[in-house]
């Protein structure tokens, strides 16, 4: 391998001088699992992009992508940094068809920013996607991540709105998936493949997605139920009747209280449509939730009611700023079990003498655990590595699984932060070896250590 100054050398004469950082302070900023890279590379387009992989490949120098950095926390600890590339410099909405309701978009903007082009107007669309840390999360790192919130019930995710992708593979190659007309072909579907992996398999640089319209109006019902299980029959009543909320959210006592309310376990049914629609659902749900043991009724509209979805979603962020490094975990299971799991998590945190704060898809199956104390070290670090493997255990007899989504690096030793092994392990190795011969896009921080 070159001496590095001539890798840094030859890194700034592809992007410039000013966007090869290698800065003491920046490089501990962008570290990952405590891992510092040699530069940061923050190339503007995708030929640059390319011509950094080229010598990345060649020299066997390690890529981590990189966006606003919000899911760095995640994922396990790489095997080596040595290159942050980072993709704030591509931010720019290439083609926006507003008649047919599709768009094509660079990695590198948020998704908040995009969320304000596309509304802006009376007749305003949106990318259905609400993952956490909105304002900040790049639409490539939601994309790399498959990263969603609770509207997920109604809207899915980055799967089910994504028509193409366009990356740059491990060794420079500028490719194409997909695009805004479908067609049937045979083999592996490129797009939906390169979803959630983690930028293992390519960077990815620019995507094509399908988008909606603007709702007419909307509201949010929060429903205060004194005990878990009328919470839950309420909630198997609301799915299964012809009612469509965008969103349903069981949360715990102290979930709510971080939330700002007061509530044993609180509902909260985010509700979109026509205004007649809307007004409809309030008055329908306000008076059968109290007939099924609701406690009491809330309305939250406008700033109020964006407000609380914010809270909801970024609720590991506050936890972030006063820990660093915070316990999150995220479990998925059986829809129907919403209920049996979140009250066998909460009595086993209980035990642990752990305060834990649990927001849960209801509709979904997916379970947010957040461990309120500070991690710690030695006896307390240990503790909450045997909790991580009882819940573990629980979202698997559900036919589920549990991923560690934060924790300090010191943990991140000792555990699997993707839960029990996956069926799908043996064909992901095989598609990285093919793809990432030289192993060089975030190895180890996927599924297996991919």
């Amino acid at each position: 391998m070159p001496q590095k100054d001539q890798l840094v050398s030859a890194l700034q004469k592809i992007v410039g001088k000013a966007n090869v950082i290698q800065g003491p302070k920046k490089l501990k900023d962008c570290a990952v699992d405590g891992l510092v890279p040699k530069a940061i590379v923050c190339p503007k387009n995708e030929k640059e992009i390319s011509k950094v992989m080229a010598i990345a490949n060649a020299n066997k120098m390690t890529v981590v992508p990189r966006g606003s950095g919000t899911k760095m926390a995640a994922g396990g600890i790489p095997r080596k940094v040595d290159l942050v590339l980072s993709l704030s410099k591509l931010n720019r909405v290439v083609d926006y068809d507003k008649a047919n309701l599709s768009l094509s978009v660079q990695a590198g903007i948020t998704l908040a920013a995009l969320q304000k082009k596309l509304g802006a107007g009376r007749k305003g669309n949106f990318l259905p996607l609400d993952p956490p840390f909105t304002e900040k999360a790049t639409i490539g790192g939601i994309v790399a991540t498959n990263s969603s919130g609770p509207k997920r019930y109604i809207y899915g995710t980055a799967r089910d709105m994504l028509l193409g992708i366009k990356a740059v593979s491990p060794d420079g190659d500028i490719v194409s998936f997909g695009g805004k007309t479908m067609k049937n072909v045979s083999g592996y579907d490129m797009t939906k493949l390169m979803i959630g992996t983690w930028g293992g398999l390519g960077i990815i640089t620019e995507i094509t997605t399908k988008l909606l319209p603007l709702p007419e109006a909307s509201a949010t019902l929060l429903l205060s139920f004194g005990d878990l299980e009328a919470a839950g029959k309420y909630i198997r009543k609301i799915i299964h009747s012809s009612l469509l909320p965008s969103a349903v959210e069981l949360i715990n006592g102290a979930a709510a209280d971080r939330l700002g309310e007061k509530s044993k376990y609180l509902l909260a049914l985010s509700l979109e449509g026509v205004v007649e629609a809307v007004a409809r659902q309030i008055t329908e749900i306000s008076e059968s939730s109290k007939k099924e043991g609701a406690k009491g009724v809330k309305v939250l509209k406008g700033t109020k009611e964006k407000a609380f979805w914010v809270r909801v979603r970024d609720l590991g962020s506050d936890l972030a700023k006063k820990y660093g490094s915070p316990v999150i975990l995220k479990s998925n299971f059986v829809i129907s079990k919403h209920v049996e799991l979140m009250a066998r998590c909460e009595k086993i945190t209980e035990a642990a003498g752990v305060r834990a704060a649990f927001i849960c898809h209801a509709g979904n199956g997916i379970l947010h655990t957040y461990i309120l104390d500070k991690p710690g070290a030695g006896a307390k670090l240990k503790g909450l590595i045997e909790l991580i493997g009882k819940l573990t255990l629980e979202a698997v007899k559900d036919e589920g699984n549990l991923v560690v989504e934060s924790c300090p690096p010191e943990m991140k030793e000792k555990i699997s932060v993707w839960g029990q092994p996956r069926h799908d392990q043996i064909l992901m190795r095989r598609l990285k070896e093919k793809m990432d011969p030289a192993g060089i896009l975030n190895p180890g921080r996927f599924v297996g250590g991919i």
